[in-house]
């Protein structure tokens, strides 16, 4: 139990202390007009309170990450609680800050454009065909695993509850920010985290023995699957995810001043890291082994470890509101991922977004496009999305790096998870049957390689602090 509070402690920490670095580091400017007022249209771009923008950005980045990855990251063992704390606070809060903080500094940009600001033209096409992708994949997904728990749930027809969960979606892309999600948003938010504290209360007060093994040095995977690169792929959202890079920019056209940044973003994805621990510890202590916890997953789900956890901790009723809770994160990220979409076309065409027809003509295809994409079996594809994000996330962080040293700052702190990010997907891809299938020892050695030489490229580039063509002001 000690351990489990010094986890979260940490976190708390890390965000006071390394948080405040960071945001040092970046030198935000309170003087500075930011898009929410310079931009505002009464759509997308419109000033918000913070506390209201901090719920936002928590459900906006979570979907089921935060859950279903901590809960399969368990059956590493307790080395999963140690990637959620260093990677939340090393790498994630950091990824998703100058996610959204350079979104900031770029007229509210989505991710693409603001890769293509620092890496170039080339990387901003690819990033437009990358993101469009990965959110209409989200986005469609996100309306499928919600459907199905509402199912179990309720009983009603998964056809009819999807067609209600698109028709929201629908609502939620094209309506101001402030009419649905920023009125919600906060009271969803809210349940979430009241039932997930309730959870793991529940927990330590069942008699349940409270990660009962603290051996982070053995890998206890029933299966055998090797910690390195499965676990930081596996356990994305609760500790470094990609697609929050997608989401942030929602939020940066909506902050007031730049001072309220650290908060909305770097601590944002702090809550997410306690979320996440509290579901990884859930799954290494209310089952007496990985073996045990590997059985329900593999019978269905880690939905179906929400549901017997939910239902046996807190009885039928608060059992059905911890679902309730978990079915909203997908719904709070399905429907932004749609309405990041919009913008990201929006932006790659120049199409204005105040006018109703126009954010109709494109919202009305996409959701055309995610109505097939809806009845197609595409989980060949879908299988790809652990290594995507985690590459997209190791992309943003080297575009942070850059950024850093093109004004002469510290870019370690974005450089170092970005070359660890390098080597994690590299070595993923190299091994997995859905990548190159190489042996596992040489897919290693060639993610570190791939990694040093990715790292000497930027310090050969940019270690300098100097990139011609490219100012060194804010």
């Amino acid at each position: 139990m000690l351990f489990f509070f010094a986890c979260v402690a940490l976190l708390i920490a890390g965000y006071f202390v390394y948080g405040k670095f960071v945001d040092r580091i970046f030198a935000p400017d309170e003087s500075l007009t930011t898009p929410a007022y310079a931009l505002q249209d009464g759509i997308d771009y419109m000033p918000l309170p913070k506390w209201k923008l901090i719920f936002i950005q928590v459900l906006d980045i979570a979907g089921v990450g935060p859950i279903f990855g901590p809960i399969l990251g368990a059956l590493y063992g307790p080395v999963a609680l140690l990637w959620v704390v260093i990677g939340c606070i090393f790498a994630g809060a950091v990824h998703d800050y100058f996610s959204g903080m350079l979104s900031l500094r770029n007229k509210g940009a989505s991710v693409p454009e603001v890769v293509g600001e620092y890496l170039g033209m080339s990387a901003r096409q690819v990033m437009r065909v990358f993101s469009f992708v990965l959110l209409m994949l989200v986005g469609v997904v996100f309306v499928l695993s919600p459907a199905k728990l509402l199912n179990g749930l309720t009983g009603i027809e998964t056809g009819w509850l999807v067609a209600a969960i698109f028709a929201y979606y629908f609502l939620a892309t094209i309506l101001p920010i402030d009419k649905v999600i920023g009125r919600i948003y906060p009271l969803l938010g809210a349940l979430l985290l009241c039932m997930t504290v309730a959870l793991v209360v529940a927990l330590f007060a069942g008699g349940y023995e409270i990660l009962p093994n603290l051996d982070v040095m053995t890998n206890v995977h029933p299966a055998d699957k090797p910690i390195w690169p499965l676990l930081f792929v596996t356990l994305s959202c609760g500790a470094l995810s990609g697609f929050h890079s997608t989401q942030s920019p929602l939020m940066a056209r909506c902050v007031k001043n730049e001072r309220e940044g650290r908060s909305v973003f770097y601590g944002a994805m702090i809550i997410e890291g306690i979320i996440g621990l509290i579901w990884c510890t859930i799954g290494l202590s209310f089952y007496n082994s990985p073996e045990a916890l590997s059985a329900v997953i593999s019978a269905g789900t880690p939905a179906a470890v929400v549901a017997e956890v939910s239902h046996t901790l807190l009885g039928s009723v608060g059992g059905a509101l911890a679902i309730i809770a978990v079915i909203v994160l997908p719904i709070t990220s399905g429907d932004t991922a749609f309405r990041s979409t919009r913008l990201i076309v929006a932006e790659t065409f120049k199409v204005e977004q105040a006018s109703t027809v126009k954010r109709l003509m494109i919202a009305v295809p996409l959701f055309v496009l995610g109505y097939v994409i809806s009845t197609q079996n595409f989980s060949t594809i879908w299988r790809y999305f652990g290594f995507a994000n985690q590459s997209l996330a190791a992309l943003v962080l080297w575009t942070s790096a850059v950024y850093l040293a093109q004004r002469a700052k510290l870019h370690w702190i974005a450089t170092i998870p970005a070359t660890f990010m390098t080597a994690v997907c590299v070595a993923f891809i190299c091994n997995a049957k859905i990548g190159l299938n190489m042996d596992y020892s040489m897919s290693v050695i060639v993610g570190i390689i791939c990694a040093v030489i990715a790292f000497a490229i930027f310090l050969i580039k940019f270690g300098t602090g100097r990139k011609s063509g490219t100012k060194a002001s804010a």
